[in-house]
């Protein structure tokens, strides 16, 4: 059967998470139902990452295999009709061999998180960013992100439900920028690994929002991974903020 490579962009606002669940809305069930329209019998999509409720995808990856020997651009002409009016699209489809997995081919995984700072809500970027209405400080959030680079037992920022086998990731990069916005500032979180414990972003993120804002010392955050104790963690932001990038594999089966 040949596979194919999807590459599919989505607003994770009115879904449960991509995995597919009984009696709630998912981006996986939304894509499988949009596959049924053009083969009624096919396995279900195996993707590069599990995001959870309201998290989004500029490129998340998964793939399938079909019984018909698609063209790739017919194949994503033909999902993207039938997806609408969800607010998903397929990006890019190409065909790959047997031996790419969408999850256990991947090398890195690439995420953005958007936090605003303004006083105003915001009203373009409602549901696309994680507002707060005070000020930031930089230098200060970018001196505690150093302290969680590198190959550490991430214990304090995973969550008690995560099912992942060690708490022991590599973290090769945590970088913040800041962006230009009307009425206030972006900060935009660059976070890349192999892989993710359950809201370990979130965690990181909500725990450096609590240094910009004032309420914890940079070297709070050094204290709280080396506690290794998920009561040492700040606050868990929520996830409107948070964007699947992409993800990176030996061969790019899009190039």
């Amino acid at each position: 059967m040949p596979r194919y490579a999807l590459k599919i962009e989505y607003d994770g606002s009115p879904f449960a998470g991509w995995q597919a669940q009984k009696d709630l809305p998912s981006v996986q069930g939304t894509v499988e139902t949009a596959l049924s329209r053009v083969e009624p019998d096919f396995p279900r999509v195996a993707a590069a990452g599990r995001t959870d409720a309201g998290v989004h995808a500029l490129g998340q990856v998964a793939h399938c295999d079909l019984s018909k020997d698609w063209d790739p651009f017919r194949l994503s002409e033909a999902l993207n009709f039938h997806l609408k009016p969800a607010p998903v699209a397929i990006v890019a489809c190409a065909r790959t061999d047997g031996d790419f997995h969408a999850r256990f081919s991947a090398e890195r995984r690439r995420y953005l998180f958007r936090l605003l700072s303004r006083r105003a809500p915001e009203v373009h970027d409602r549901g696309l960013v994680w507002r707060v209405p005070h000020t930031l400080d930089l230098g200060l959030m970018r001196e505690a992100a150093r302290h969680l680079i590198g190959r550490h037992d991430f214990t304090t920022f995973r969550s008690s439900e995560c099912q992942a086998a060690s708490p022991v990731k590599t973290l090769g990069r945590l970088d913040i920028e800041e962006a230009a916005s009307p009425g206030g500032r972006e900060f935009r979180f660059h976070v890349e690994a192999r892989s993710f414990l359950h809201n370990q972003i979130r965690s990181f993120v909500g725990t450096l929002e609590r240094v910009g804002a004032g309420g914890w010392p940079a070297l709070r955050v050094k204290e709280a991974l080396e506690a290794r104790d998920r009561a040492a963690c700040g606050p868990v932001c929520p996830p409107e903020g948070l964007y699947f990038v992409a993800v990176d594999y030996p061969v790019d089966p899009f190039a």
